[in-house]
């Protein structure tokens, strides 16, 4: 009997210090984990956040799209030289807001997204004509501009990624609707006494596609930052296309 009591006391000391020699274990909490853990993030559900974006836009301008306004300059002396617009590019900065779903199955994850950008975009063309004389004496100038401005553009995207640790590596394609604005201007001097008209404005609806990458990295709790490329085409009266890059910070719920 003494035999055994003395068995069970050096087996409980020995299975003391073994705990006591353990490490702490991670502890997992909210929707992601505590940072830039070994632990595999949950990227499935619910998730809403803010971005800015910089980027380039081409417009396709037709080289004659003043071509009604310049009909309404006359002029006192030889034909005005109206030079033809070419390709109309600018970069800008913008912001937005972005929310989606994801659903995940093993390490793939699927989802939707809705996107949107205030950016501001507006792409310029202009040209100066010059009239000369006999005497190749500058006796008239003519400018004409046009200036495509897209300012607002939403989409809903398609999203596949790939979960590596705590990043989230993806793709996505979609379609949206924006609205595009439309400011053309002519000038000559000399011209005659009838007054000729200046400008024109339009401002439509417009749709178009996007496609691009990114990736999504799990920074703390539920939080996570966005690093992407998108590739926007606007199609309309007169093609935009338009590269960018985006930063941005979201919370998944």
């Amino acid at each position: 009997m003494r035999g055994l009591l003395l068995a069970a006391v050096m087996l409980g000391t020995v299975s003391a210090a073994h705990a006591a020699d353990m490490p702490d274990l991670p502890i997992l909490r909210g929707s992601f984990t505590d940072g830039l853990t070994n632990a595999r993030p949950n990227w499935q559900g619910y998730y809403v956040g803010g971005q800015g974006d910089y980027g380039k836009i081409t417009s396709k301008i037709s080289s004659t799209i003043n071509s009604d306004i310049q009909s309404t300059f006359v002029t006192p002396g030889p034909a005005y030289n109206w030079q033809p617009l070419a390709a109309a590019q600018s970069s800008t900065a913008g912001y937005g807001v972005f929310a989606g779903y994801n659903g995940q199955w093993d390490d793939v994850v699927l989802g939707i997204e809705a996107n949107y950008i205030h950016g501001g975009f507006k792409s310029t063309s202009s040209s100066t004509g010059l009239t000369f004389d006999n005497t190749s004496t500058v006796v008239a100038t003519t400018k004409t501009s046009a200036v495509v401005g897209i300012s607002d553009f939403g989409s809903l995207r398609m999203r596949a990624g790939y979960a590596w640790g705590c990043f989230l590596p993806y793709a996505f394609f979609g379609g949206g609707l924006g609205s595009q604005t439309v400011d053309r201007y002519a000038s000559a001097s000399p011209a005659s006494v009838q007054p000729p008209t200046t400008s024109a404005t339009k401002t439509k609806l417009v749709y178009g596609y996007s496609a691009g990458a990114g990736v999504d990295v799990v920074l703390v709790g539920g939080l996570f930052a966005r690093a992407e490329y998108e590739y926007q085409r606007v199609t309309s009266d007169i093609e935009s296309n338009i590269h960018s890059v985006r930063a941005g910070l979201g919370y998944k719920f």
